[in-house]
């Protein structure tokens, strides 16, 4: 399949929740009322977009619809309108579609260096070597450092995909402390003139004051290295968690200082909607989705695109 028809059949649920909803409550002749608009909101925030987002649509709804005769394709139109603007946020991130490393911030010189984080099971070390695969494909040279020294299964995972992707990778053993792996992938990366240096991070939420230490540490020890490091921190996010997955982001975020999502597992989840929460209650760009297990199943997030594929028949 390609990426529109994943997209749509990982937005399957979503999509038929909301066409049901709107079928099953909007009738052609019947007026839009207050009791009609209170009920679609409840089901919106079944979608996990959240009750900011439900609310913003319902209210466009009401100022445009209601006490009016219904026009089902008219409140689809508005859904859909009010969707693509939440999903842009403020209108700073449009991204070239035809660039797949147009999201990526790019240092002035040296190294660009990139902190992922994201907690255990949500697809981060599969997600950084779906990104180094295509900055590879883009003629840069990356360097890996394998950070989340706690979790033993972490590391060899990504010295896995490092093989198999043929770039280098700089570890430790388990229980290394991961500031000392990032020193030393940092300069690495400067010695080998690398492009990029992605840094995995710990994957688990033990506690945000202890997390926000581990990270700031790694950046300090960066940035000794590379003093304008990092360049970007991405936090990985699994699509199938919904709102689950906006506390992770609110606590990861404060840790990282966010600079843009990475939304994995999009190819098979009943709660699309969270992108929606997630954009709109936080303001971080989703700059890439994962809709696939393949090392090439990932691409530049494109709000028209989520939203045609969300009301596509």
């Amino acid at each position: 399949m390609g990426l529109f028809d994943r997209l749509k059949a990982g937005l399957k649920k979503t999509k038929e929740i909301l066409r049901t909803d709107v079928r099953d409550l909007f009738k052609a002749g019947e007026i839009l009322d207050d009791n009609l608009l209170e009920e679609f909101e409840g089901r919106l925030i079944r979608t996990d977009m959240g009750v900011a987002a439900a609310e913003r649509i319902t209210t466009e709804l009401r100022e445009q619809h209601g006490g009016r005769t219904v026009d089902v394709d008219a409140i689809w139109e508005t859904v859909r309108t009010e969707l693509r603007t939440l999903l842009k946020g403020d209108g700073t991130t449009r991204w070239d579609l035809t660039n797949p490393l147009s999201p990526l911030a790019k240092a002035e010189s040296g190294p660009t260096v990139i902190l992922v984080a994201g907690v255990n099971g949500v697809g981060k070390t599969t997600s950084i070597a779906k990104i180094a695969n295509l900055l590879q494909k883009n003629g840069h040279k990356v360097v890996l450092a394998a950070g989340d020294t706690f979790r033993a299964a972490a590391v060899e995972q990504l010295t896995m995909w490092s093989q198999r992707l043929g770039c280098e990778i700089v570890r430790k053993g388990s229980g290394a402390d991961p500031a000392a792996v990032a020193f030393e992938g940092a300069s690495k990366a400067v010695e080998l003139q690398a492009d990029y240096l992605i840094v995995d991070t710990a994957g688990r939420l033990h506690n945000k004051f202890n997390l926000m230490e581990e990270l700031g540490k790694i950046r300090r020890v960066i940035q000794k290295v590379i003093p304008s490091a990092p360049h970007e921190s991405l936090l990985v996010l699994d699509a199938t968690t919904g709102q689950n997955g906006l506390s992770q982001a609110k606590s990861f975020s404060a840790a990282v200082a966010c600079t843009g999502l990475v939304l994995a597992k999009l190819d098979g989840t009943a709660r699309g909607g969270v992108t929606v929460a997630i954009r709109q209650e936080m303001g971080i760009p989703v700059k890439y989705i994962g809709i696939g297990e393949g090392i090439d199943d990932i691409e530049v997030f494109d709000a028209d695109g989520f939203v045609d594929a969300l009301f596509s028949k």
